[in-house]
């Protein structure tokens, strides 16, 4: 049995229907694991520990009444839990970095999935640089001029928060340029950091797959189709889910990231691919999609998931 803490979300905030973290608790839970759940702004430091007030909890597939606490404990996250799922949803600010900072402190006591060091070095729209074969052509800047710029050379263009997430704030801009200069103020007034310009993929009104990789190897993936009158296929702002195989292209890229993910402990993984062949993001920091590829391929990837960090515990002991 392994001791589990979960840091994500509160609880009562989730669709369980959906929710790839709680799928990922009722596995555990299966498997005879004790799981402790705690907020990320609950976390503490001293004298080289780690600790939090976290509570135990179970959980049930029951819509109203999922989960169960007990009086909260404090608990050693280096010395107690032998697993900790870190499970918030971005943003990916300050606060994420600095809970991925005390989570390094006990990552060679305690296994922490996805590793901590790696999740802070791997944003979702910047480690994808690293990739930029199977990119569509990408701009990083905060320049109007550089916006117009890329927009007369590629025509169409889609403009997004570098460390945004769930599909908030995404935007196309057309041939004419109407608006480009607006948004890339307001850009500019709302974010310290560069922006992300994107050539516009017209396939993408076929979808934006999502595949899952866990430790390096491909689980499932599921096509998410815009809704009407929309150019962003997340699931969070309306998109719908739909079966689907992996194409040569994707096959090849999942091939070229596998190894790397592996090797940097990031054992859950969602990597977002438009049309087949572009890669637009590598999901580290809380990933989704697991209930719903489940659903379409009669698979268990949260159970997947399970063998993996069971592995890569025995491995340790």
């Amino acid at each position: 049995m392994l001791t589990v803490a979960v840091q994500m979300d509160p609880l009562d905030s989730i669709n369980i229907a959906g929710d790839s973290t709680f799928a990922l608790m009722l596995s555990a839970q299966a498997r005879g694991h004790k799981l402790f759940h705690y907020a990320p702004e609950d976390l503490n430091y001293s004298a080289g520990r780690v600790w939090t007030k976290a509570h135990p909890v179970t959980v049930q597939r029951v819509e109203g009444n999922h989960f169960s606490f007990g009086d909260p404990v404090k608990l050693d996250l280096g010395d107690e839990a032998d697993v900790v799922l870190m499970r918030q949803d971005p943003p990916f600010d300050l606060g994420y970095i600095t809970a991925t900072h005390l989570l390094e402190r006990i990552a060679d006591k305690t296994l922490v999935v996805n590793d901590p060091a790696q999740v802070r070095n791997a944003p979702e729209k910047v480690w994808v640089l690293d990739f930029a074969q199977f990119m569509p052509p990408t701009l990083v800047t905060r320049s109007v001029d550089e916006a117009k710029a890329f927009l007369a050379e590629h025509g169409e263009i889609v403009v997004k928060p570098l460390h945004g997430n769930g599909g908030k704030a995404i935007f196309k801009i057309g041939r004419d340029g109407a608006n480009l200069s607006s948004l890339i103020e307001v850009f500019n007034t709302a974010y310290r950091e560069p922006h992300m310009v994107q050539a516009f993929l017209p396939d993408i009104a076929k979808g934006d797959k999502r595949i899952v990789l866990v430790d390096g190897e491909v689980a499932g993936a599921i096509n998410r189709l815009p809704g009407e009158g929309e150019i962003r296929s997340n699931l969070a702002v309306g998109g719908s889910a739909a079966k689907t195989e992996l194409t040569d292209k994707e096959k090849e890229i999942c091939a070229v990231l596998g190894p790397e993910l592996k090797k940097r402990g990031l054992l859950f993984v969602g990597i977002d691919v438009i049309g087949g062949q572009w890669l637009t993001e590598i999901n580290v920091t809380s990933p989704t999609g697991i209930v719903a590829i489940d659903r379409f391929n009669g698979t268990d990837t949260a159970g997947m998931i399970w063998d993996a960090i069971e592995a890569r515990m025995a491995a340790r002991a």
